[in-house]
């Protein structure tokens, strides 16, 4: 079957600019607006997650069809009478259904390509072009290349050009050799027995002294609310927003002091609040990879 995840764009900077209820109720009008879609192209709602939802349906044509309309009738409408955009993703292919859940390569297939498509944007993926009907075929263009996960060979990105004017679209250059990043694992971050996993539906914690962080650190030279992790599309970062900075090992055997700035975590290392590791503070935070997918479900 055809999985689709519809994501809502910028949805945290809705929460900070218009505040709690005032967000919820537009992205509520959004979501009601997307699901709206489904019954004139056979789908069905699976879940919703937070700002997404995940839908699935019985042929490619079917899912690329009601993917159009979903962004042609939020652009359409303002939901909540505000100016919403949202990013999908789409795959067709094998899935593992269970109480009206579904999982596998597929349904993270589809969150991939959500979480890399850009506001208004739809992607798909070669597989599910090659079962699009020929009318269907000219509604999309490949774009990118990317090795999804389950597969261990490239394969094309399709954009699908859903605006019935498309002189603004940018041209593509397809002589150019374009690999979008993979989904290379969620982010695991340990200290003691504590242990919590940043990912597309956890997508930051923080670690400080303060009792409401994450992960609760007692070292004095940490501040209330020391560092956070964030995960930015396919990256994970830490920011430092400390008084001593925040000192970090890497897999190279390196050690950056992190004040005031960011830092791109990649593998494994160690996280130390405060104070560097020569100084044997007592409490050191683990990070690593997860290598299973980032979107699991």
């Amino acid at each position: 079957m055809a999985v689709l995840f519809a994501d809502i764009s910028d949805s945290t900077g809705l929460y900070q600019k218009l505040g709690d209820a005032a967000a919820r109720n537009i992205v509520n009008a959004c979501l009601s607006v997307v699901t709206g879609v489904l019954p004139r192209f056979d789908g069905r709602v699976v879940k919703t997650m937070g700002d997404a939802v995940l839908c699935v349906f019985p042929s490619a044509d079917l899912a690329i069809l009601a993917a159009s309309d979903m962004q042609a009738m939020v652009a359409r409408t303002r939901p909540g009478n505000h100016p919403v955009k949202i990013h999908i993703g789409l795959h067709y292919g094998p899935v593992l259904q269970e109480e009206g859940d579904v999982f596998g390569d597929s349904v993270n297939a589809a969150a991939y390509l959500a979480a890399v498509a850009t506001p208004e944007q739809i992607l798909t993926t070669e597989a599910t072009e090659r079962c699009l009907s020929a009318a269907l075929k000219s509604c999309v263009r490949p774009i990118f290349h990317a090795v999804l996960k389950g597969s261990e060979e490239e394969s094309t990105v399709y954009q699908v050009l859903w605006r019935t004017d498309t002189h603004d679209l940018t041209d593509v250059n397809l002589h150019s050799k374009k690999t979008i990043p993979g989904d290379t694992g969620s982010l695991l971050v340990s200290l003691d027995e504590e242990r919590v996993r940043v990912d597309q539906w956890r997508t930051g914690i923080t670690v400080g002294r303060s009792k409401d962080c994450d992960l609760v650190v007692k070292d004095h030279f940490a501040s209330r609310r020391h560092l956070s992790i964030r995960l930015v599309r396919m990256h994970f970062y830490l920011y430092d927003h400390s008084t001593n900075g925040t000192f970090v090992s890497l897999e190279s055997g390196e050690e950056v002091h992190v004040l005031r700035r960011e830092l791109l975590l990649d593998g494994s290392g160690q996280i130390c609040v405060g104070r560097s590791r020569i100084e044997r503070p007592a409490e050191i935070i683990a990070y690593a990879r997860d290598r299973r997918s980032i979107y699991r479900m």
